[in-house]
Protein backbone atom coordinates (compact mmCIF):
# COMPACT_ATOMS: atom_id res chain seq x y z
CA UNK A 1 0.00 0.00 0.00
CA UNK A 2 2.82 2.77 0.95
CA UNK A 3 4.71 1.56 -2.09
CA UNK A 4 1.45 2.33 -4.59
CA UNK A 5 1.12 6.41 -2.86
CA UNK A 6 4.58 7.17 -4.26
CA UNK A 7 3.98 5.47 -7.94
CA UNK A 8 0.63 7.21 -7.90
CA UNK A 9 2.45 10.77 -6.81
CA UNK A 10 4.90 10.04 -9.61
CA UNK A 11 2.16 9.24 -12.25
CA UNK A 12 0.60 12.08 -10.96
CA UNK A 13 3.08 14.95 -11.37
CA UNK A 14 4.02 13.48 -14.73
CA UNK A 15 0.75 13.95 -16.32
CA UNK A 16 0.58 17.67 -14.55
CA UNK A 17 4.36 18.19 -16.44
CA UNK A 18 2.89 16.89 -19.71
CA UNK A 19 -0.58 18.81 -19.41
CA UNK A 20 1.85 22.13 -18.57
CA UNK A 21 4.47 21.18 -21.76
CA UNK A 22 1.54 20.83 -23.90
CA UNK A 23 -0.31 24.31 -22.95
CA UNK A 24 3.34 25.77 -22.99
CA UNK A 25 3.47 24.74 -26.67
CA UNK A 26 0.06 25.35 -28.06
CA UNK A 27 0.83 28.86 -26.27
CA UNK A 28 4.02 28.95 -28.24
CA UNK A 29 2.38 28.09 -31.29
CA UNK A 30 -0.88 30.62 -31.11
CA UNK A 31 1.65 33.78 -30.81
CA UNK A 32 3.79 32.64 -33.94
CA UNK A 33 0.87 33.56 -35.55
CA UNK A 34 0.40 36.64 -33.67
CA UNK A 35 0.95 39.76 -35.59
CA UNK A 36 0.78 43.05 -33.02
CA UNK A 37 3.29 45.18 -34.76
CA UNK A 38 2.21 48.68 -33.17
CA UNK A 39 4.56 51.87 -32.52
CA UNK A 40 7.33 51.14 -30.01
CA UNK A 41 10.66 52.92 -29.00
CA UNK A 42 12.50 50.17 -30.74
CA UNK A 43 12.33 47.08 -32.98
CA UNK A 44 14.78 43.89 -31.84
CA UNK A 45 15.76 41.91 -34.48
CA UNK A 46 16.78 38.36 -33.07
CA UNK A 47 20.24 37.01 -34.72
CA UNK A 48 20.62 33.99 -36.95
CA UNK A 49 23.39 32.22 -38.69
CA UNK A 50 25.39 34.58 -41.03
CA UNK A 51 28.28 33.02 -43.50
CA UNK A 52 31.41 35.34 -43.53
CA UNK A 53 29.38 38.26 -43.35
CA UNK A 54 26.95 37.40 -45.09
CA UNK A 55 23.07 36.89 -43.36
CA UNK A 56 21.61 33.39 -43.87
CA UNK A 57 18.00 33.44 -45.60
CA UNK A 58 16.63 33.20 -41.74
CA UNK A 59 18.39 36.32 -40.94
CA UNK A 60 17.94 38.38 -43.96
CA UNK A 61 14.10 37.36 -43.76
CA UNK A 62 13.98 39.06 -40.07
CA UNK A 63 16.05 41.86 -40.77
CA UNK A 64 13.97 42.68 -44.17
CA UNK A 65 11.26 42.75 -42.27
CA UNK A 66 12.47 44.86 -39.72
CA UNK A 67 13.26 47.00 -42.55
CA UNK A 68 9.08 47.05 -43.65
CA UNK A 69 8.08 47.64 -39.92
CA UNK A 70 10.92 50.51 -39.77
CA UNK A 71 9.90 52.13 -43.19
CA UNK A 72 6.21 52.37 -41.76
CA UNK A 73 7.29 54.12 -39.27
CA UNK A 74 6.32 52.16 -36.54
CA UNK A 75 9.96 52.39 -34.38
CA UNK A 76 12.64 55.23 -34.87
CA UNK A 77 15.22 52.43 -33.85
CA UNK A 78 16.12 49.38 -34.93
CA UNK A 79 18.22 46.88 -32.05
CA UNK A 80 19.91 43.97 -34.03
CA UNK A 81 21.52 41.44 -31.65
CA UNK A 82 23.54 38.25 -32.07
CA UNK A 83 27.13 37.19 -31.36
CA UNK A 84 30.31 35.22 -33.66
CA UNK A 85 28.65 31.69 -33.28
CA UNK A 86 32.05 30.36 -33.81
CA UNK A 87 32.98 32.97 -36.51
CA UNK A 88 36.19 34.79 -35.69
CA UNK A 89 35.39 38.42 -37.31
CA UNK A 90 31.84 38.98 -37.69
CA UNK A 91 29.06 38.96 -35.59
CA UNK A 92 25.01 38.17 -36.10
CA UNK A 93 24.43 41.81 -34.73
CA UNK A 94 26.96 43.62 -36.92
CA UNK A 95 26.03 41.80 -40.25
CA UNK A 96 22.69 43.01 -39.64
CA UNK A 97 23.75 46.64 -38.81
CA UNK A 98 25.92 46.35 -42.11
CA UNK A 99 22.67 45.10 -44.24
CA UNK A 100 20.42 47.59 -42.50
CA UNK A 101 23.02 50.23 -43.45
CA UNK A 102 23.08 49.16 -47.33
CA UNK A 103 19.50 49.72 -47.25
CA UNK A 104 19.64 53.30 -46.45
CA UNK A 105 18.86 52.65 -42.92
CA UNK A 106 20.75 56.08 -40.71
CA UNK A 107 23.66 54.54 -38.51
CA UNK A 108 22.37 56.27 -35.99
CA UNK A 109 18.79 54.91 -35.95
CA UNK A 110 20.69 51.18 -35.39
CA UNK A 111 21.96 49.40 -32.43
CA UNK A 112 24.39 46.47 -32.40
CA UNK A 113 23.72 43.97 -29.35
CA UNK A 114 26.95 41.83 -30.35
CA UNK A 115 27.88 39.51 -27.31
CA UNK A 116 24.75 36.70 -26.99
CA UNK A 117 24.99 33.63 -27.74
CA UNK A 118 21.64 32.10 -27.11
CA UNK A 119 18.01 33.64 -26.95
CA UNK A 120 18.19 34.44 -23.94
CA UNK A 121 21.49 35.69 -23.43
CA UNK A 122 20.90 38.30 -26.45
CA UNK A 123 17.44 39.35 -24.92
CA UNK A 124 19.32 40.06 -21.43
CA UNK A 125 21.58 42.41 -23.49
CA UNK A 126 19.05 43.92 -25.36
CA UNK A 127 17.47 44.88 -22.06
CA UNK A 128 20.80 46.23 -20.65
CA UNK A 129 20.85 48.17 -23.95
CA UNK A 130 16.97 49.46 -24.05
CA UNK A 131 17.39 50.65 -19.96
CA UNK A 132 20.72 52.23 -20.97
CA UNK A 133 18.55 54.11 -23.65
CA UNK A 134 15.55 54.93 -22.16
CA UNK A 135 13.52 52.92 -24.28
CA UNK A 136 10.07 50.76 -22.86
CA UNK A 137 8.82 49.18 -25.52
CA UNK A 138 9.62 47.08 -28.21
CA UNK A 139 8.53 44.92 -31.66
CA UNK A 140 10.69 41.71 -31.90
CA UNK A 141 11.33 40.40 -35.28
CA UNK A 142 12.40 36.72 -35.28
CA UNK A 143 10.89 33.75 -36.18
CA UNK A 144 6.96 32.98 -35.23
CA UNK A 145 8.04 29.88 -32.92
CA UNK A 146 10.74 31.85 -31.17
CA UNK A 147 8.35 34.86 -30.12
CA UNK A 148 6.53 33.62 -27.25
CA UNK A 149 9.72 32.85 -24.74
CA UNK A 150 11.05 36.39 -25.79
CA UNK A 151 8.40 38.14 -25.05
CA UNK A 152 8.08 36.82 -22.31
CA UNK A 153 12.06 37.26 -21.21
CA UNK A 154 11.32 41.07 -21.54
CA UNK A 155 8.24 41.43 -20.36
CA UNK A 156 9.92 39.79 -16.98
CA UNK A 157 12.22 43.02 -17.36
CA UNK A 158 9.25 45.64 -17.46
CA UNK A 159 9.13 46.36 -21.16
CA UNK A 160 6.34 46.42 -23.69
CA UNK A 161 6.73 43.56 -26.13
CA UNK A 162 4.92 43.31 -29.74
CA UNK A 163 5.47 40.25 -31.01
CA UNK A 164 6.32 40.51 -35.45
CA UNK A 165 7.02 36.97 -36.47
CA UNK A 166 9.48 37.32 -39.60
CA UNK A 167 7.62 36.29 -43.48
CA UNK A 168 8.71 33.60 -45.67
CA UNK A 169 8.56 30.79 -42.03
CA UNK A 170 6.96 27.64 -42.48
CA UNK A 171 4.38 26.81 -39.59
CA UNK A 172 3.46 23.72 -40.48
CA UNK A 173 4.72 20.13 -40.14
CA UNK A 174 6.63 18.16 -37.30
CA UNK A 175 9.67 20.33 -37.54
CA UNK A 176 7.25 23.18 -36.71
CA UNK A 177 6.06 21.11 -33.74
CA UNK A 178 9.59 20.23 -32.29
CA UNK A 179 10.60 24.04 -32.26
CA UNK A 180 7.26 24.98 -30.95
CA UNK A 181 7.74 22.37 -28.10
CA UNK A 182 11.60 22.92 -27.70
CA UNK A 183 10.94 26.57 -27.33
CA UNK A 184 8.00 25.51 -24.22
CA UNK A 185 10.45 23.56 -22.75
CA UNK A 186 13.39 26.42 -22.86
CA UNK A 187 10.81 28.90 -21.41
CA UNK A 188 9.67 26.34 -18.81
CA UNK A 189 13.50 25.30 -17.84
CA UNK A 190 13.50 29.44 -17.41
CA UNK A 191 10.22 29.72 -15.27
CA UNK A 192 12.03 27.18 -13.27
CA UNK A 193 15.53 29.17 -12.94
CA UNK A 194 17.34 27.22 -15.35
CA UNK A 195 18.65 29.55 -18.36
CA UNK A 196 19.62 27.79 -21.93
Amino acid sequence: MLRRVPVRLLGGLIAVALVVAAWTTISVHNQAFREEATPADVILVLGAAEYVGRPSPVLRSRLDHALELYQKGLAPRILTTGGAGGDPIFTEGDVGRAYLLRRNVPAEAITVEEEGSTTAESAVAAAEIMIRMNLNSCIVVTDGYHIYRVKKLLENRGFRVYGSPRKEEDRTGLKYWWLCARQAGAFLMWKAGIVV
